[in-house]
């Protein structure tokens, strides 16, 4: 028998679902778990400290992200545990498996507005998956297993464990159970995968002419890029990726039509208006992704494969649905083709791919260079050459964001780590060394701009203190870039405090935190400094490359407000 006091119990639970990296941040509350740090053997689980508790949750989502496993977060009460409420909702936007596990005021105190109380669970609770409040110390091992389970099974989501001050006491020890087996009361029941709607689906791809795959963040996540990219040869449809799948099927294919939606390529956003069925897998048909739901996709019947029954006709109504995990429904699809002997007549979509190839070759996509200015597309086209598009790739929410999903030829799943959902600017740092510290023999780049990096610049010294080399590009305009792109577009140009003034020395900025700091600001240099940076960062520093880009430039295409997909801008 193995007596453990509550805060042991914390760690020694973690240290038996063989978690490898903890990231958190210290105060009162939870004393006696850091304490707990030094009283048993932690080997094999290493806690990062970081500067923020909103990058906690970051690091974690970034390791969760990268690797598919759980990311964990420790934070304290009160503004530890509020400071962590963007990182949660970021988590939860993207479907990702996180525990937090956040202090708490004594039980005692609990509703007498003690020093630094809040209500966690309250506050979390529209953006966790599920949350427990601790209310006894020997409950602690089932309740943290209970929220490893739920976090990383169905769709998957961050859950919150809140544990009052008083049940974590050192001096207090009681009877460790860490038991092998958990039950969760009606959450086991599994639904076969309907064979006859498998049957359904394949007799609607073989009468359909103008067929589209549309894959979402959900691929990513049920890890079914082999499978589907089997699937797509055997079919030769067509497909397109949401800015979450990106790097679920290589972007250099001939069959992918690269990302779809607002800020989606002109050949894929064309392809789905004009489509007649569209095969939609681990997508939840978000509003970036349909631009006006009455004029989507007119003449395309739906077919909706989705793990969470609440996503299936939420904003898009289907035509037929299958509710499952989307590996084992295309393994399903996979063995049907092969055991029904079912071939595809690429004769019956000639004509639609000859449209396609006509789309494609309008080459929507491009700039203008400029003697005077860096083209943020020309960084992005060119660290993608150099990194072959197989570097991890983190990245803030703007202009660089698209920038990036648009000219960085991902060819790897789990290599594009970006928050989606929420849209949290100082995402990138932070998830960029949750990377590096799952792959620290991988380049890890994170691509940010002037307004997002210094959201959590702070984490810089964390990055030196764990030597964390990582790359930083910060494509820096002055401006909040896709707020003062849509004041041109939608405000006639009034830039109403978009204009980031009195901006840092990037360069000085970093290296006083002991990092290597670059600055960019010539055409001709781009491909020298570029790989000087990688260098650099291979030989084991961080380099912030501060590139001063066109400030003026958009990111186009760019779907028209309140129009169907094929509404697009193209340029100013």
């Amino acid at each position: 028998m193995i007596l453990l006091s509550g805060a042991e119990m914390v760690i020694q639970s973690l240290i038996d679902l063989k978690i490898k990296k903890i990231f958190g941040y210290p105060g009162g509350a939870i004393l006696d778990i850091y304490d707990a740090f030094k009283t048993l053997n932690c080997k094999h689980l290493q806690h990062i400290l970081v500067r923020h508790e909103q990058s906690a949750v970051h690091m974690a989502d970034g390791y969760s992200r990268s690797t598919g496993k759980i990311g964990v977060a420790l934070v304290t009460s009160g503004p530890g545990a509020t400071n962590a409420i963007t990182g949660i909702a970021t988590a939860y936007m993207d479907s990702i498996p996180l525990l937090i596990i956040s202090g708490q005021v004594a039980s005692n105190l609990i509703g007498t507005d003690a020093f630094q109380e809040c209500d966690m669970i309250g506050i979390s609770r529209p953006i966790v998956k599920h949350s427990f409040l601790i209310k006894k110390t020997i409950e602690i091992p089932n309740i943290i297993k209970k929220s490893f389970f739920l976090a990383t099974s169905g769709r998957p989501g961050p859950i919150v464990i809140d544990i009052p001050k008083d049940f974590l006491n050192q001096k207090i020890k009681k009877k460790y159970i860490f038991s092998s087996k958990i039950f969760i009361n009606k959450y086991f029941k599994k639904k076969k995968i309907s064979t006859h709607k498998i049957k359904k689906i394949f007799k609607y791809l073989k009468h359909s002419r103008k067929p589209v795959i549309y894959a979402g963040g959900g691929i990513i996540h049920s890890e079914s890029y082999q499978e589907l990219y089997q699937l797509i040869i055997l079919l030769n449809f067509p497909i397109t990726l949401s800015l979450m799948a990106l790097g679920a099927f290589p972007s250099n294919h001939p069959l992918n039509l690269s990302m779809l939606g607002m800020h989606g390529t002109y050949e894929a956003n064309m392809a789905m208006h004009h489509s007649d069925l569209i095969l939609a897998i681990g997508t939840r048909f978000d509003d970036r992704t349909t631009n006006n739901i009455e004029k989507y996709c007119p003449k395309a019947t739906i077919i909706h494969i989705d793990i969470d029954p609440t996503s299936i006709s939420k904003t898009i109504q289907a035509d037929l649905s299958i509710i499952g995990d989307a590996k084992k429904i295309l393994k399903k699809m996979l063995k049907f083709i092969k055991h029904k002997k079912i071939k595809f007549s690429k004769k019956k979509i000639d004509k639609w791919w000859t449209k396609i190839q006509h789309w494609k070759k309008q080459k929507k996509i491009k700039f203008y260079q400029s003697e005077k200015y860096i083209k943020p597309q020309k960084i992005l086209k060119e660290l993608s050459i150099l990194t072959h598009g197989k570097a991890y790739i983190t990245s803030d929410v703007g202009q660089h964001q698209m920038f990036t999903a648009l000219y960085y030829q991902f060819q790897k799943p789990r290599h594009w780590i970006n928050s989606g959902g929420l849209g949290t600017m100082g995402f990138g740092l932070p998830a960029a060394l949750g990377v590096k510290l799952a792959f620290p023999k991988n380049l890890v780049i994170c691509i940010t701009g002037d307004g997002s990096i210094q959201m959590n610049i702070q984490e810089l010294s964390t990055a030196k203190q764990y030597n964390l080399a990582i790359l930083i590009i910060n494509l820096n305009n002055q401006a909040l870039g896709m707020v003062k792109q849509w004041q041109d577009l939608i405000y006639s140009g009034r830039h109403s405090h978009s204009y980031m003034q009195s901006l840092p020395n990037f360069v000085k900025l970093s290296q006083s935190y002991g990092h290597v700091g670059i600055i960019l600001k010539n055409n001709h240099d781009i491909q020298k400094i570029l790989k000087k940076s990688l260098d650099i960062v291979k030989k084991g520093s961080l380099v912030f490359l501060d590139v001063h880009i066109d400030p003026s430039e958009h990111i186009y295409p760019m779907q028209i407000k309140n129009g169907g997909m094929n509404d697009m801008l193209f340029n100013k």
